[in-house]
């Protein structure tokens, strides 16, 4: 006497094992087909880059630019392609709402990166530009520390999405040269 497991779908619904099979390869080639891939390697046009800045910012960026395309980073900036010159980084806290004690209750903090990027001849290939990032933080005077925490947490975030927004611009950067015009 044989054992058959008899599969019953829920009521109503009609279970046919090669059309569960059809949906999920419908779906597999559904997801496949949206053109989502993981970022890879950055494609920079040039080969070496110096960087010119305030260190808190260009040592990070440095390590994105070697760990994440074939560019080197130089030491002397008449060895390099491409000068990038970080111009200014700022943080900054604002009062979004307070009690009607008067104490904070929410702050805004922004961080500010000015760069731009100039080839051997000191043409202009990014013209000065600026990254701003803001981020909102419900503050608790009974949670100081915390919150300190949370903030320097909350930079160091902004840091890190800021580099990978100058590196994505950086791989622009021959583009915006070949499309000016020679005069």
């Amino acid at each position: 006497m044989e054992n058959k497991k008899e599969v019953r779908a829920p009521k109503g619904l009609v279970f046919i094992p090669g059309f569960t099979f059809l949906i999920v390869l419908a779906a597999a080639f559904l997801l496949s087909s949206c053109g989502f891939h993981l970022r890879g390697q950055a494609d920079l046009p040039f080969d070496s880059l110096y960087l010119i800045g305030s260190p808190t910012f260009t040592t990070p960026l440095a390590r994105a630019v070697r760990s994440g395309s074939k560019a080197r980073i130089t030491t002397n900036a008449k060895e390099a392609d491409v000068t990038l010159q970080i111009l200014s980084e700022a943080r900054e806290r604002s009062i979004l709402s307070l009690s009607g004690a008067g104490r904070v209750q929410e702050l805004q903090l922004r961080y500010r990166v000015n760069f731009r990027l100039t080839d051997k001849a000191g043409r202009e290939l990014i013209a000065s530009n600026e990254i701003l990032l803001k981020r909102d933080l419900l503050y608790n005077d009974s949670d100081v520390l915390g919150k300190e925490q949370e903030e320097a947490l909350l930079y160091r975030d902004m840091q890190t999405d800021a580099v990978q927004q100058v590196v994505r611009r950086l791989q622009v950067a021959q583009l915006n040269a070949d499309t000016r015009d020679p005069r």
